[in-house]
Order: structure tokens, then C-alpha cells, then sequence
């Protein structure tokens, strides 16, 4: 099958226990996936990470950022290696490497069918289960494609989530009733995006109807600066990232 031939473009040392790699998977005709992986010597969980924005991570073959790295998760991504997590970071497919990038993409078939493949992939490397996990814009990734293909998904989490959008649907517009997954919802109180607004979580969580499980994380403290919702405000967790990530690590392990 197509997504078994993978080009493994670098691999180098990160920590004594965790090793890394840039790969790209086959998913459409003439179309790739460029991921970057880091794993632990055990993981007990994969967590697939989906930065916000355009979410053109513009990834180079020895694993470096040309946009994006300062991205919540994006820059804590060695946190959840620690913690024992197999990290998966997925860029824009190939033929959306320039702008917009994944802005009018995400809630599309062929973006279900691009992860749909990379999850299918990531399961002929570890028996662990397979979380996604995204960010700010990312959140609608994340949201779509597990309303739309839940398979090979073993849960959830949705950080800093897009709660309103006049372009497109937003994460409580989605079908999350259908979701059966464990679903954890973290979210700064203080967020000040106009599109993450903390006051409209409850028209998200009121949607997880089916979940096995279901949480919301809000969280406090840290401090903010420049745009409200660029990566390092309250949006992005500037400053309780290490509190964060461990309460997701927890939460995905415990699940």
C-alpha cells in the first residue's frame, strides 16, 4: 500500500531516551505528508499535534520550523516526548505549502483522508493508542476529522479551542455529538481572542453529549503579551506550558 512507502529524510538524537525523525507519508496522488516524530524508548500514547494558524509549518528535512515554532504546541513538543508520548507533528500536505496554507482546508475530505492515512501509518509503528491533539485553529482539524473518521482514534484533546468564526465552522458547530471518544477541553480563562472567548466554552461542552469521558482544564495564571492570539498570550499558555502539558499527559495516559 502506497502509505507503507515512507522516505525517511533524517534521523538524529533529541534526549538519551527519546530519538527523532522527519518523514514524509504518500497520502493523495502526486501528495505527501511531511511529519516530524519524536519517540520515547516506550510510549505510552502517540499524541498527533495540529498548530493553529495557517498551519504551514514549512518543516525541513532535518526537522527545522520555517514558521510556527513558537506555536503552543509546536514549542513544547519535547515536554510530551518526556513525558513518555510518541510526538507526531503534522505540517500541510505538499500541495499546500504556500499560503493559505491549511486556511480553507481543514474541515475538507481530502484533509480527513491526508490524517486518516497518516493515522493508518503511525499504527504500523506502535500498538500505542493514538491521540490528536490541537491547538487554536488546529482545534478545527482535530474536531472535523474526528467527527468524520473516528477510526484508529483513541481520543481527543482540544487546547485553546476556536469557539467562534464567521468563515467557517467553528468547534461547537461540529458534530460533537457523535463523538464516543474521551474528549479533554483545556482552555485559559483569560484568553483574550475574540475567537476563543473562555465565556462560550459551555457551548462546547454542552455538545460532548456521547463522550466515554470528558473534562474541561481551565486554566489560570501566566502572562501575556503582544496579540491575544498569537502563541505567547494567555492563548498560547505563556508561562504555565509545563502545567499544561503534564495535566494533558496525565489525562491522555489515564485514558
Amino acid at each position: 500500500m502506497r502509505f507503507l512507502t515512507v522516505l525517511i529524510l533524517a534521523v538524529f538524537s533529541l534526549f538519551a531516551d527519546v530519538s527523532s525523525r522527519v518523514i514524509d507519508v504518500p497520502t493523495r496522488e502526486r501528495v505527501s505528508e511531511r511529519l516530524l516524530i519524536l519517540t520515547p524508548e516506550v510510549p505510552k500514547a502517540v499524541v498527533v499535534l495540529f498548530a493553529g494558524g495557517h498551519g504551514g509549518l514549512q518543516l525541513s528535512g532535518d526537522g527545522k520550523f520555517g514558521w510556527g515554532e513558537g506555536n503552543f504546541l509546536m514549542r513544547t513538543r519535547e515536554l510530551f516526548a518526556k513525558a513518555g508520548l510518541m510526538v507526531v507533528i503534522v505540517d500541510a500536505p505538499s500541495d499546500h505549502q504556500r499560503e493559505p496554507y491549511l486556511n480553507g482546508f481543514r474541515q475538507t475530505k481530502e484533509h480527513v483522508h491526508d490524517i486518516s492515512t497518516i493515522l493508518t501509518w503511525i499504527k504500523t509503528q506502535t500498538t500505542a493508542p493514538i491521540w490528536l491533539v490541537g491547538t487554536s485553529r488546529g482545534t478545527q482539524s482535530v474536531a472535523y476529522v474526528a467527527t468524520e473518521n473516528p477510526s484508529d482514534i483513541s481520543g481527543i484533546v482540544l487546547t485553546s479551542s476556536i469557539l467562534y468564526d464567521a468563515k467557517s465552522d467553528a468547534v461547537p458547530e461540529m458534530k460533537l455529538e457523535k463523538l464516543q471518544m474521551p474528549v479533554l477541553v483545556v482552555h485559559h480563562k483569560e484568553d483574550g481572542c475574540s475567537h476563543c472567548s473562555f465565556d462560550l466554552i459551555p457551548s462546547l461542552m454542552n455538545k460532548l453529549t456521547s463522550t466515554s469521558a470528558k473534562e474541561l482544564l481551565a486554566i489560570e495564571g501566566g502572562q501575556t503579551k503582544g496579540d491575544p492570539c498569537n502563541a505567547f498570550g494567555h492563548h498560547g499558555f505563556n508561562g504555565v506550558e509545563q502545567e499544561v502539558v503534564a495535566q494533558i499527559a496525565h489525562w491522555v495516559i489515564a485514558h
